[in-house]
């Protein structure tokens, strides 16, 4: 097994992309709606109550998007919004649901836009109506295109490159990307972000992330056939702890490092099974998101001025830090 030790700090370089990078989880099954908000945050706007529709790519079980909601539904109780969440893991399904929010009038839509080509044209009816639209964690390329206001996430090509970065300073030689949605864009950066930064060899597998039995099976049977990988990267944390479990049945000595978060996963960095996470804030993604929206109707404020992305990673969550984030996982905020 590749030896753990701690790695010196990262360049220059990589500490430049660590701050100015940025995702995305996938899932599985159908829509999913809810309304109303819950945890309020500290005061409440006094400003007429808004109707703002969320519409993500997410799928009902994935621990991700339970982070991105709570952040939206904390900045809505704030702002006297009334929140309606709905998402699909379909691009066509989704763009139909981006169509019912502008059917029902919303004031403001937050959308995630992992397949851009399907969000095109719902995009451009929403602003046809003269509905404001902001994206966040997918869609960074795209964003500006599709003709949105704002997006808020993590440059996941950065962040693939400050991964590789972290690997190179481990002594890994040779990893295995695990992609678990094939063509969404945000994971395939990431992957290409490490084949970027990374000196070893980097090479992607495809998996079906809406069948866990089959997502471990195909993983270790890589494993068994391939004794040279001593890295296995992850593109969410169900994914990470399936992958551990990969190794220990396959007899791997590879090590699992991983993007994303949930509380499981900050418990194995803490006990080793990880050796590190990539957090990108969804809970922060979701707030901003539809925080964003009540600020351009009532003050006319668009962050980035339109041009530039507000970005909410990398940053790194390790057995040394893990502690401190421990805290917040625990309230599901992280």
């Amino acid at each position: 097994m590749r030896r753990h030790h701690r790695p010196a700090a990262l360049t220059a370089a990589a500490l430049v992309g660590a701050l100015l990078a940025a995702g995305c989880s996938s899932g599985s099954g159908g829509k999913q709606s809810e309304t109303g908000g819950t945890d309020a945050a500290a005061g409440k706007a006094t400003t007429p109550r808004m109707t703002v529709a969320m519409v993500t790519h997410a799928a009902p079980g994935d621990t991700f998007w339970d982070l991105i909601r709570k952040g939206a539904q904390a900045a809505a109780a704030k702002d006297n919004i009334k929140l309606v969440y709905s998402s699909d893991p379909v691009a066509g399904n989704q763009a139909n649901l981006v169509q019912n929010a502008i059917d029902q009038k919303v004031d403001g839509i937050a959308l995630t836009a992992a397949k851009p080509d399907a969000m095109k044209g719902a995009v451009a009816k929403a602003k046809a109506a003269g509905i404001p639209v902001v994206g966040f964690n997918s869609g960074l390329d795209d964003w500006k295109e599709l003709g949105m206001l704002e997006y808020f996430g993590q440059d996941e090509n950065i962040a693939g490159q400050a991964f590789g970065e972290r690997l190179n300073q481990l002594g890994a030689k040779h990893a295995v990307c695990v992609i678990q949605e094939q063509g969404q864009v945000a994971l395939e950066a990431r992957c290409a972000g490490l084949k970027k930064g990374f000196k070893g060899t980097t090479e992607n597998l495809y998996v079906n992330g809406t069948d866990m039995p089959s997502v471990k099976s195909t993983l270790t049977a890589k494993l068994q056939k391939d004794s040279t990988i001593d890295q296995v990267v992850t593109l969410g944390a169900p994914i990470a702890l399936t992958a551990v479990q990969s190794v220990q049945d396959s007899a791997s000595e590879a090590e699992v490092a991983t993007f994303d978060l949930n509380k499981d996963l900050v418990t194995a960095v803490q006990g080793g099974d990880i050796e590190f996470a990539v957090d990108q804030q969804p809970y922060l993604q979701g707030y901003l998101a539809v925080d964003a929206l009540w600020l351009y109707r009532t003050n006319g404020n668009v962050s980035g001025g339109g041009t530039a992305p507000v970005l909410t990673g990398p940053a790194f969550i390790t057995k040394d830090n893990a502690g401190t984030i421990a805290e917040f996982a625990k309230k599901g905020t992280r």
